[in-house]
């Protein structure tokens, strides 16, 4: 069993900051892409910023310049910071990860069960 674990949200003021971290347990060989993606009420979840296991990122054009991905690989853990929060950025944040259980395993993808973000105007 892989589990993903969100923490950090809540309710930030516009202009202010916050750090999402996630992290990954259970059975895992290794994590291949982590990703962070958001879903706000009434809409799609959208990708936000994804980070590959050799540390590459790309972020999506709405946090271009805002957000920051980083990873641990020794702690299985992600990162997203973003600045400059705006009223538009309030969703749920998901943690993603592509994930092999063990060496013979497929590369599945896994997903935390979220966090709120909010961001008050």
């Amino acid at each position: 069993q892989v589990q993903l674990e969100e923490s950090g949200g809540g309710l930030v003021q516009a202009g202010g900051s916050l750090r999402l971290s996630c992290t990954a347990s259970g059975r895992i060989y290794s994590i291949n892409r982590m990703s962070w993606y958001r879903q706000a009420p009434g809409k799609q979840r959208d990708l936000v910023a994804r980070i590959n296991h050799d540390g590459s990122t790309d972020y999506e054009d709405p946090v271009k310049g805002r957000a920051t991905i980083a990873r641990d690989n020794a702690k299985n853990t992600v990162y997203l910071e973003m600045n400059s929060l705006k009223p538009e950025d309030t969703a749920v944040y998901y943690c993603n990860a592509d994930i092999l259980a063990t060496k013979f395993s497929r590369l599945l993808p896994y997903w935390g069960q979220g966090t709120q973000v909010t961001v008050s105007s």
